[in-house]
């Protein structure tokens, strides 16, 4: 298996002999490509991105952080949210 950041490459064989962690894998955001004689066949990746609530983002935040959520964080995030020129999904071929 060739391990590269967020993506994962194996041949068939790896995939079958232990499918539950591959796929344990792709629910941690791994993309997983399968190949076949040094081919790609096949890529796994999770089905939808992942989300957290901001009470999960603020948990993670470290004791010390200055950040904080006023009362113009949400009109703030909706503003960047109208102002971003790209899709938000990626291509089908990506």
């Amino acid at each position: 298996m060739i391990e590269d950041m967020a993506e994962l490459h194996m041949t068939e064989a790896e995939l079958v002999k232990d499918i539950a962690a591959v796929l344990a894998k792709v629910r941690q955001g791994t993309k997983v490509v399968v190949e076949h004689d040094h081919r790609p066949v096949a890529v796994l990746r999770p089905a939808a991105p992942p989300r957290r609530k901001i009470s999960e983002v603020l948990a993670l935040m470290p004791k010390d952080s200055t950040a904080t959520m006023d009362a113009g964080f949400a009109r703030d995030v909706q503003a960047a949210i109208e102002n971003h020129r790209e899709s938000l999904e990626p291509p089908a071929w990506d």
